[in-house]
């Protein structure tokens, strides 16, 4: 039996919801004052139900010291009209939901339920998940594999994929998992810098190194210490500081501007790009010593179209997030919605999706996010699309694409399945996804 600790100095309000909990199936015990809640909660229990205004405290504050010690636990918080503003700051600082008074017990036990279930899909479905990264799809699952195993080197790493991608995700996980975790993660936007501004980034500078300079500052790989320097749009540096960069890789120290003394690179460094390196360096825009020192290790982090199985996951760890955030109790995604979502093509990647997500949730007043809270654009090519297929506008031979590789992500990517899902034989399958670049993707 599930326990609930109800907490509320009301007696008229423990009794009924208590009745009615019990008359559903839960074991209730009650509390009337922050101190007595604090006591009991040293017993274990599956979901906290708590007013905003105690004798002696809030709920909130209850809240605040039982996250210490269990993240995980549904904790929601019961307020009168008059003190929504509390609710949002209880949602704020990790509770779960929050209900008005006068209780509507039949919502109250709904979303109860909904918690419940979350809680109980949560080995599962975040399980779906590593180091931070979410993802169940094939794809997913192999980077996750080549993470763990990277992680455990010295080398240095090139982390490749489209922007929005979550290419620094990747580069904090390697770092996390490593030896190096507790040691600092520094991360520098190549492309945000000026060219001129660069090496002192990098480097640092020593006192009197140019005018403005009244001290020693150290830069970034002296902040990264032992650490993870993490260079990101690396493909942005101009062939200047391409040389620079290299000779660091090289001669594992360097000097602060203006500086004598070598200072030793005591880091680990890790880059990413959105860029084809390899015909940057054809093209004779990217130093080819310079490549081969970065790309000792390389990884790919797929676009969010070729793993759109992954896309339920997000939207809804996204929609978590961001009902908390702005102290909303949004539960679902409406079919429909999640439909479009699923078939969107995502060019900005995992980070439009999370943009598209904190809309609907500011726009959404209710429970579930419905077509109509989503991002014009994106519904608007949902219907662009409907009638592309219509008036045949739409290549047959990509329609064909969508409809393998459709076949393809049901299935895991298990050839055998996708072919006899199409009504194909599996070498003809794989002569398609050759035609179709699939394989490559693969």
């Amino acid at each position: 039996m599930q326990r609930i600790l109800l907490i509320d100095d009301e007696e008229s309000i423990l009794k009924v919801i208590k009745r009615f909990l019990e008359d559903n199936g839960f074991y209730v015990d009650t509390a009337k004052t922050k101190k007595e809640a604090i006591q009991k909660l040293r017993n274990s229990y599956d979901i906290i139900l708590s007013d905003y205004r105690l004798p002696d405290g809030t709920g909130t504050e209850i809240l605040e010291l039982f996250r210490k010690k269990d993240r995980n636990t549904p904790f929601i918080i019961i307020t009168a009209y008059g003190s929504i503003n509390g609710a949002v700051e209880a949602m704020q600082k990790g509770a779960s939901h929050y209900i008005a008074k006068p209780i509507d017990a039949n919502n109250l036990l709904k979303i109860i339920h909904f918690l419940l279930e979350k809680r109980e899909k949560s080995s599962s479905e975040f399980s779906d998940s590593f180091a931070g990264i979410i993802g169940k799809s094939p794809l997913m699952k192999e980077l996750f594999k080549e993470i763990d195993i990277v992680s455990k080197s010295e080398s240095t790493v090139l982390i490749e994929g489209e922007s929005g991608t979550g290419k620094e995700l990747v580069a904090r996980a390697i770092h996390s998992l490593s030896n190096r975790k507790d040691n600092p993660f520094v991360a520098l936007n190549c492309s945000a810098i000026p060219v001129e501004l660069f090496e002192n980034e990098l480097f640092g500078h020593e006192k009197g190194a140019y005018t403005g300079a009244s001290g020693q500052t150290k830069g970034k790989i002296e902040l990264a210490g032992e650490g993870t320097l993490f260079l990101d749009e690396v493909g942005e540096l101009d062939l200047i500081s391409q040389a620079k960069l290299l000779r660091v890789l090289q001669e594992r120290e360097f000097y602060r501007l203006g500086g004598t003394k070598t200072v030793p690179v005591k880091c680990r460094i890790i880059a990413a790009t959105n860029r084809n390196l390899e015909k940057m360096v054809e093209e004779g825009k990217f130093r080819e010593d310079l490549f081969y020192r970065i790309n000792v290790v390389h990884l790919k982090v797929p676009p969010l179209r070729e793993r759109r199985e992954d896309i339920p996951l997000l939207a809804k760890y996204f929609l978590e997030k961001y009902s908390r955030l702005n102290g909303k109790q949004i539960l679902y995604i409406d079919p429909e919605a999640m439909e479009i979502l699923k078939n969107y093509h995502w060019k900005g990647n995992v980070r439009e999706l999370e943009n598209a997500i904190e809309r609907a949730v500011v726009m959404c007043q209710h429970d579930t996010i419905m077509t109509e809270h989503l991002p014009p654009r994106i519904v608007r090519n949902k219907a662009e699309e409907k009638q592309q297929i219509v008036s045949g506008e739409i290549n047959l031979l990509e329609l064909e694409k969508r409809v393998i590789l459709k076949a393809l992500e049901e299935t895991g990517w298990n050839q055998t399945k996708a072919a006899q899902k199409l009504g194909i034989s599996r070498k003809q399958l794989r002569t398609k996804m050759k035609n179709f670049g699939l394989l490559q993707s693969r």
